[in-house]
């Protein structure tokens, strides 16, 4: 099988072409953000058998970048520190391990943020409850200038922070209507300055100030059509949209991208395409497939070139040894969340 190759994605030597996507998994102190022990078996038993990469849940840049409780960090140094055994044990396990960056925005509250007023473009509120505790979104406060540079820069030292912690290289999450996404919101970017005017300029300001300080060959980026707090939403025009954020990434010397479906099958709506067969026309570089992926469909969009990784959610969470599974031709479990510590197994 192609999935269960060894290939080098830039300067990363993956065992397999298999990846953990990255699921909120809330390993954290709820007041430190300094993640538990447990997550170091948690993601070593992935590596130990098989997966090529991994990126984690998302990890918060600051503490108005939490959406729920139990987020890990990596705006301080204990958390920083606490993230070192984690990379260490993937590294000894054969695994490479990116850090997901990850700022909210909106969709969050001030008891999650530890009183600080969540933060969007616009001072518009958004519709739903925050996750897991089940808060209704706050109204955020419309970001000023020196907002958006100081977030700049908790990504920027987020990023550094993960280089220090020993991870090989971070994802920004730039997708599902967290923060950098809602400036590519018509409905909550009212801004009338730069910001406004051009959707996509602080997303290309985040990418290429973590370019500058890690390396752009270290950066993955994940986007989206699809919003958590706005399940019905989708692209007008979907290959424009898609056109447009692909030559950001060219523009910050991006070369890997990781666009998010729900289903990977299905089109977009008003395209004969999908979101990756869409990306693929357009995109000579590096695509990791993800979206309730089977490895029979991971397989076959391998053997195309659609893809050239592909990220498994649940399949991991019940199969910490899938990629072995593969090999032996084993029957691989059912994800049930209900199992006990299914989460840590």
């Amino acid at each position: 099988m192609k999935l269960l190759e060894t290939v080098k994605i830039n300067q990363w030597n993956l065992q397999s072409r298999v990846v953990m996507a990255p699921m909120t998994r809330s390993f954290a102190d709820l007041e430190t953000g300094v993640i538990h022990p447990d997550t170091v078996a948690y993601y070593a038993k992935r590596a130990k058998h098989g997966v090529g990469m991994i990126i984690t849940e998302g990890i918060a840049v600051s503490p108005e970048a939490r959406g729920t409780i139990g987020i890990p960090g990596l705006y301080t140094e204990d958390q920083t520190e606490a993230w070192k055994e984690v990379t260490a044990q993937v590294h000894q396990e054969g695994g490479i391990i990116i850090a997901q960056l990850w700022h909210v925005g909106r969709l969050s509250h001030s008891a999650i943020t530890g009183g600080l007023q969540p933060v969007a473009p616009s001072a518009v509120q958004a519709n739903g409850l925050t996750h897991r505790v089940g808060l209704p979104y706050e109204m955020p406060k419309a970001m000023s200038e020196e907002d958006i540079q100081k977030v700049i820069q908790d990504f920027t030292k987020a990023a550094i922070n993960a280089q220090l912690a020993g991870f090989d290289g971070v994802e920004i999450h730039a997708a599902h209507g967290y923060l950098i996404d809602q400036f590519q919101f018509p409905w909550v970017n009212f801004r009338k300055d730069a910001y406004g005017r051009n959707k996509y300029l602080f997303l290309e300001e985040i990418l290429q100030a973590v370019a500058n300080s890690i390396g752009a060959e270290r950066v993955i980026v994940r986007f989206s059509e699809h919003k958590d707090d706005t399940p019905l939403f989708f692209w007008e025009q979907p290959e424009k949209e898609v056109i447009e954020i692909l030559d950001v990434f060219r523009r910050t010397g991006i070369q890997v991208i990781h666009p998010s479906a729900q289903t990977y099958r299905k089109p977009l709506a008003g395209h004969e395409l999908t979101l990756h067969a869409l990306v693929r026309k357009h995109w000579e570089g590096v695509v990791i497939g993800v979206g309730e992926l089977t490895p029979e469909i991971a397989e076959e969009s391998l053997a195309k070139g659609e893809i050239q990784l592909a990220a498994f959610g649940r399949l991991l969470l019940s199969n910490a040894d899938l990629v072995k599974r593969l090999k032996e031709d084993k029957s691989i479990k059912d994800y049930n969340p209900k199992s006990d510590l299914q989460h840590l197994r």
